[in-house]
């Protein structure tokens, strides 16, 4: 699982608060049963004496005295549990308490992370992906080759054998990929199938719109204030399993953005992190906007990946409106 020491900390944080929580509540459990079950208080105080007086004797070399308080503190819980009942009270209402029964909510079973715990970092590597209400109802479960035809139709399912060659091959095989084509046909949405199902395997994804990603660097370079704040974000563009950047070419574009656009994917490539970029703009329109060095990178390190056909959320919009 492919977690920061920070985000580790803050998963290892929320089983603290878990414990601290269901021990207060048994806390309070056992202030009320106290208080309102006449004779239980008794009760646990004789299993406390008792166990005290029958350890003497077993130090002292009473072979019987484990057996005998063994049978005296199974008919002294028996009557504990009749207690509750009888007050209305389920017969475990003082069991400990646990969110997760099975690691008793420390995160492990034994040296293993326990399913609890899988969990907790999925849904964290979700929350940060930026895409989590996307990923929803973008994935190969609502995947659909309804929209394409002809070469459009080849191209769009070639590009979906290359994303699950990309998830299938991504712990071995350091990879980028690079959509291009027109509006509307699937770039986005292929991304986010390749996001999901790497979120879904414990790998940190991190999405961003062009726009979106060339703002957070330049506050990272320009806000002093800040720089503390932004340092976890800086690593996390560079360090995270996957970078997506999404529409690259709707940004203001200059010399800075150029230049900023080299360095990601380059330390990226020299980290083998992998990236995923998508663009409306055709290849040639491509290397005109952005640097000859940017190109040379990205065809020399990406996998391509055209697209063409019909604007699928145009379509799907006019669709709608015929209802």
């Amino acid at each position: 699982m492919a977690l920061t020491n920070s985000q580790y900390d803050t998963i290892i944080k929320s089983f603290e608060e878990k414990q601290n929580r269901n021990r207060r509540l048994l806390e309070e459990r056992a202030a009320y049963v106290y208080s309102h079950v006449e004779g239980y208080k008794a009760l646990d105080d004789s299993i406390a004496s008792i166990s005290v007086s029958q350890g003497r004797k077993l130090l002292e070399g009473d072979d019987n005295a484990l057996v005998e308080l063994k049978k005296t503190i199974g008919e002294l819980s028996s009557m504990k549990k009749q207690l509750l009942l009888s007050a209305g009270l389920p017969a475990d209402y003082l069991d400990p308490v646990y969110d997760c029964p099975d690691c008793r909510d420390t995160g492990y079973q034994g040296n293993n992370k326990c399913h609890c715990f899988k969990q907790a970092i999925i849904t964290m590597l979700y929350e940060q992906s930026g895409i989590q209400n996307v990923l929803e109802s973008e994935n190969f479960s609502s995947l659909s080759y309804d929209y394409y035809e002809g070469e459009d139709l080849t191209r769009f399912k070639n590009t979906v054998v290359t994303c699950k060659n990309f998830i299938n091959n991504f712990n071995s095989d350091y990879h980028n990929l690079f959509f291009y084509g027109t509006v509307g046909t699937g770039k986005s949405f292929l991304s986010g199938c390749v996001a999901k199902e790497l979120i879904e395997n414990g790998h940190s994804v991190i999405y961003f719109s062009a726009a979106g990603l060339f703002d957070t660097l330049s506050k990272i370079k320009f806000d002093y204030k800040n720089q503390d704040g932004l340092h976890k974000e800086y690593e996390d563009l560079f360090q995270c399993d996957l970078l997506i950047v999404d529409d690259l070419g709707t940004e203001y574009t200059n010399n800075l953005i150029n230049s900023e656009l080299f360095s990601l994917i380059n330390d990226r490539h020299i980290r083998q992190k992998a990236t995923i970029i998508s663009t409306n703009l055709s290849l040639e329109d491509f290397r005109n906007r952005y640097s000859d060095r940017v190109f040379s990178r990205i065809t020399s390190n990406y996998e391509i990946c055209k697209l063409t056909g019909p604007d699928i959320r145009m379509y799907k919009k006019r669709q709608q409106n015929r209802k």
